[in-house]
C-alpha cells in the first residue's frame, strides 16, 4: 500500500508538471517528453482494483429464484419425493465436495467439467459432479450391500450453460437408486416405472423413454471393428446423435478420433435403428450381433425388461434406441433416458428444446472401485432432471398467465376499528399455537380496506375480523375473501371452522 501511495504521489506531481508546461506554452518536444514520463508512471501504477466498478450479478450458469418460482419448485419436489417414498426409498445426504481422487476417472470425457477446489489443509477436493459416485463411495465406506435410497441435492459442472434450456453450472439432481443382488430386470423395471410415474404426475406433456444396454453397444462396437481402447470415446460420440446428424457424428469418429470410415459405416447401420420388443427379437437373430456373447446377454435382459414394463403398463412409453449411449463411464448394463416430446401449443410460444428430462441405468462395478477388496454391489438408478422440468413448467405457467400462490397463509387477522392491536396479537397467537397458518399487518391501526386488499393480492382465502362489538359478544367475524360472505363464529370454534373451510387436517402437536 505504501509503495502504491508513493507512485500515486509521483503521478500527481508529474501531472502538475505537464499541466504547468502546457500553460507556459513550452515546446512540443518538452511537453511530449514529460507526458511520456507521466504515462510510464501510470503504467507502473496499474489499475486501482478497489475503484473498479463492481457488477452485481450471479455467477455464470447460476440463478436466483423468486418466491413464485420457488413455490412451483416446491410442488415439483413434493411430487418427486412422494413417488420415491411410495416405492419404499430411504433418504441420505453426502458432502457437497468430495476428495478429488473419489471423482477422478468415473465420468469419461465429462471429467473436464468437474470443479476442482484449491488445496484446503492438505486435501485435494472437488465439488460433486453428480450424486451417483458419492452414493457408491457411501456404500463402500459403510460396507452396505443392500439399500433403496433417494437423494435430492445440488451438483456442479463447468459446462457451457444454456439457461433457457435448463442447463446450469449449479443445479439440483433428484436420484433414486436400488443397490443389492436381485433377480434380473425387476429393479430396473421399477426404476423405469418410477420415472414414468413422476413425469406423468408433473403433467409436462408427452415424453418418451429411450432404453439401450451398454453390453449391446460394446458387443456392437466389437463386431463392427472398433479397437478396445476406443470403445468409451466412440460411445461418447454416439451419445450425441440426439443433438446432431449421423454425418456429423461420423465425421467426429473418423476425423477427430481416428476410426476407419468403413467401421463407422457399420456402426451407423445399427445406431440409427429404434423400436420396441420386436427390434430386440430381430437383433437376437442378427447373424453378426449374435456372435457377441455380451450383446446377446444385453438383448436377453432387454426382452425380459419389456415383459415387466408391459405388466407395469408403461411399455408404450418405452423405445429401444440403439443410439442411446449415455456418456458416463460407470454404466455396465441397461441405460435409459426420457425426452420431452412437447411442442409449442400457442402462437408466439418458444420451442422448449430442453432435451433429456430424466436418465439412469445400471452400474454394477462402481462400488467395487472404492472397496479395498474390489467387492461389487450391483446398483441401478435414475435421476430426474428437475431444472429442465422446471423450465417446462415455468414456461407453461407464463403462457397460461396462471397465478401462483407463494404462501400458504389460511387467514389474516384484521381489525375493523382503531386501538385493537393487542387483540389482534392475542388472536393471531392463539391461531399459531393451534397450527393455523395466519398473518397480520404490521401496523397499529391499519385500514380495513388495506387489510382486505392484502388478502386478495396474496391469495389468502379467509379474514378473521375483530371489532368492539365482536369482542363484547365473544365472536369473530370470519369473511371469505372470494365470496365476501361474512359469518359470526364463536371464538372457541374459530380454529375448527378455519380448518373446515381450508381442508387442513387436525394438527397433532
Amino acid at each position: 500500500m505504501a509503495e502504491r501511495a508513493k507512485l500515486e504521489e509521483l503521478v500527481r506531481l508529474q501531472g502538475v508538471r505537464v499541466r504547468g508546461l502546457k500553460q507556459q506554452k513550452a515546446s512540443t518536444e518538452q511537453i511530449e517528453e514529460e507526458v511520456a514520463k507521466l504515462l510510464k508512471l501510470k503504467a507502473q501504477l496499474g489499475p486501482d482494483e478497489s475503484k473498479q466498478k463492481f457488477v452485481l450479478k450471479t455467477p455464470k450458469g447460476t440463478r436466483d429464484y423468486s418466491p413464485r418460482q420457488m413455490a412451483v419448485r416446491e410442488k415439483v419436489f413434493d411430487v418427486i419425493i412422494r413417488c420415491f417414498k411410495r416405492h419404499g426409498a430411504e433418504v441420505i445426504d453426502t458432502p457437497v465436495f468430495e476428495l478429488k481422487e473419489t471423482l477422478t476417472g468415473k465420468y469419461g470425457e465429462d471429467s473436464k467439467l468437474i470443479y476442482d477446489l484449491k488445496d484446503q489443509g492438505g486435501e485435494l477436493l472437488s465439488l460433486r459432479y453428480d450424486l451417483t459416485v458419492p452414493f457408491a463411495r457411501y456404500l463402500a465406506m459403510n460396507k452396505l450391500t443392500n439399500i433403496k435410497r433417494y437423494h435430492i441435492a445440488k451438483v456442479y459442472r463447468r459446462d457451457n450453460p444454456a439457461m433457457t434450456r435448463g442447463r446450469y453450472r449449479e443445479f439440483y439432481q433428484c436420484d433414486f437408486d436400488i443397490a443389492g443382488q436381485f433377480d434380473p430386470m425387476i429393479p430396473d423395471a421399477e426404476c423405469l416405472k418410477i420415472m414414468c410415474e413422476i413425469l406423468s404426475s408433473l403433467q409436462i406433456g408427452d415424453f418418451l423413454v429411450k432404453v439401450n444396454d451398454r453390453r449391446i453397444l460394446d458387443g456392437m462396437f466389437a463386431i463392427c471393428g472398433v479397437p478396445d481402447d476406443k470403445f468409451r470415446t466412440i460411445c461418447s460420440s454416439v451419445d450425441k446423435l440426439d443433438k446432431v446428424s449421423w454425418e456429423e457424428v461420423k465425421n467426429e469418429m473418423v476425423g477427430e478420433k481416428g476410426l476407419a470410415p468403413e467401421v463407422a459405416d457399420r456402426i451407423g447401420d445399427y445406431v440409427q435403428q429404434h423400436g420396441g420388443v420386436s427390434l430386440v427379437e430381430q437383433l437376437l437373430q442378427d447373424p453378426k450381433l449374435s456372435q457377441s456373447k455380451q450383446a446377446l446377454e444385453g438383448l436377453g435382459d432387454l426382452k425380459l425388461l419389456f415383459e415387466y414394463l408391459t405388466l407395469f403398463g408403461i411399455a408404450d412409453k418405452i423405445s429401444f434406441d440403439l443410439s442411446l449411449a449415455r456418456g458416463l463411464d460407470y454404466y455396465t448394463g441397461v441405460i435409459y433416458e426420457a425426452v420431452s416430446l412437447q411442442t409449442p401449443t400457442q402462437a408466439g410460444e418458444e420451442p422448449l428444446g430442453v432435451g433429456s428430462i430424466a436418465a439412469g441405468g445400471r452400474y454394477d462395478g462402481l462400488v467395487g472401485m472404492f472397496d479395498p477388496k474390489g467387492r461389487k454391489v450391483p446398483c441401478v438408478g435414475l435421476s430426474i432432471g428437475v431444472e429442465r422440468i422446471f423450465s417446462i413448467v415455468e414456461q407453461r405457467l407464463e403462457a397460461l398467465e396462471e397465478k401462483v400462490r407463494t404462501t400458504e397463509t389460511q387467514v389474516l387477522v384484521a381489525s375493523a376499528q382503531k386501538k385493537l392491536l393487542e387483540e389482534r396479537l392475542k388472536l393471531v397467537s392463539e391461531l399459531w399455537d393451534a397450527g393455523i397458518k395466519a398473518e397480520l399487518l404490521y401496523k397499529k391501526n391499519p385500514k380495513l380496506l388495506n387489510q382486505l386488499q392484502y388478502c386478495e393480492e396474496a391469495g389468502i382465502p379467509l379474514v378473521a375480523i375483530i371489532g368492539e362489538q365482536e369482542l363484547k359478544e365473544g365472536v369473530i367475524k370470519l369473511r371469505s375473501v372470494a365470496s365476501r360472505e361474512e359469518v359470526d363464529v364463536r371464538r372457541e370454534d374459530l380454529v375448527e371452522e378455519i380448518r373446515r373451510r381450508t381442508s387442513q387436517p387436525l394438527c397433532i402437536c
